[in-house]
């Protein structure tokens, strides 16, 4: 049994990582507990909003990537265009910023251990990981969108509406925009992300559980441009994306990253999430009160929840779904804040 650390992380994805880079500064002996292998993989749209961006710098994690000038929305002949207008956003492959981010907690004197957390037992002063040999003064959940903890605790709250997944791919392909292109389809959304002179991303999120290549069909014209012979890696998929938590603080375990809750990647939030998240938790910590961690993570994904929400309600609407690209084409002035709020 180790003699004790201030934080325990379990989970080593970014939300993980980033927890870990704030606690170290703040002070705090820490340790991460990660059984996968580095880097890790993951469906992921891979497009970093501005503001994850500068959070990242702010870290001080120098992150390679593709730069991403806006937001292009595309449904049949409509279409509409947002410039970022602080800072430009970044195309990351998910394993380069993973990558990126392990690095700088190894260089910050973080280790890494490749063991499981399963059980979990709190008391007075602190949390032990049963069976991984870790004790803690606080344990921070960052084990994903299926968080285990979450749900060994209890803290699973119902979801309502038709769940949502999500599938990525890669294509050897020249990006014809600096845009993020989101293309809306009958049943779910196809994003289209530069990550380099000649790949290109493309995330599928839809409520279909059929192969990626036949629900891109229901994208005639991205289909054309992304033949299964461009393909440059096997699909990944992950959900449904919905998941809710009852708190994120439950006695001495915080709840940070997409164990924290998660509504839908529509608005391509989840990393600037993860990371607000992440320094909202260890502030807490470092200042004594974890108790107002929960009213802070409120505050720091209000934005992100009301609109994707609002947006994912307007979808399921059959008056409003088909509607959404041509109103926003319509008013580029209320779609372009709207892209400059979330950025």
């Amino acid at each position: 049994m180790s003699g004790g650390h201030d934080l325990l992380v379990v989970g080593g994805g970014p939300a993980g990582l980033a927890t870990a880079l704030h606690a170290v500064r703040a002070g705090f002996d820490v340790v991460v507990a990660e059984p996968r292998r580095t880097p890790v993989d993951k469906a992921c749209g891979e497009g970093l909003m501005p503001g994850a961006v500068r959070a990242l710098h702010a870290l001080g994690v120098p992150v390679p990537g593709h730069p991403i000038t806006g937001i292009r929305y595309v449904q049949g002949a409509c279409h509409v265009q947002a410039a970022f207008r602080r800072s430009p956003g970044l195309g990351v492959r998910r394993t380069g910023l993973h990558a990126a981010l392990h690095q700088a907690v190894i260089d910050a004197g973080v280790p890494v251990l490749p063991v499981r957390v399963g059980e979990i037992r709190q008391d007075a002063t602190g949390v032990t990981a049963v069976g991984a040999g870790l004790r803690a003064r606080w344990l921070a959940a960052a084990d994903g969108l299926h968080s285990p903890i979450r749900r060994a605790l209890g803290l699973e709250a119902a979801t309502r509406g038709t769940p949502r997944y999500g599938l990525r791919r890669h294509y050897a392909v020249p990006p014809r925009s600096s845009c993020v292109e989101v293309h809306w389809g009958p049943c779910g959304e196809a994003y289209v992300t530069p990550l380099g002179p000649a790949l290109v991303g493309v995330a599928l999120l839809t409520t279909q559980r059929s192969p990626f290549d036949t629900q891109l069909t229901a994208f005639p014209g991205l289909a054309a441009r992304f033949p299964a012979e461009a393909a440059l890696t096997a699909v990944r998929g992950a959900g449904p994306l919905r998941q809710s938590a009852r708190t994120r603080v439950h006695g001495r375990v915080l709840l940070v990253g997409d164990a924290a809750g998660y509504i839908d990647a529509l608005t391509g939030e989840g990393i600037s999430l993860a990371l607000a998240g992440a320094e909202a938790l260890v502030g807490n910590l470092r200042r004594g009160t974890p108790g107002n961690y929960e009213t802070d993570w409120r505050n720091a994904t209000r934005r992100y929840r009301l609109l994707t929400e609002g947006l994912i309600r307007a979808r399921r609407h059959p008056a409003l779904g088909h509607r959404i690209v041509p109103l926003a084409e319509r008013l580029p002035g209320v779609f372009a804040a709207a892209v400059n709020a979330l950025g």
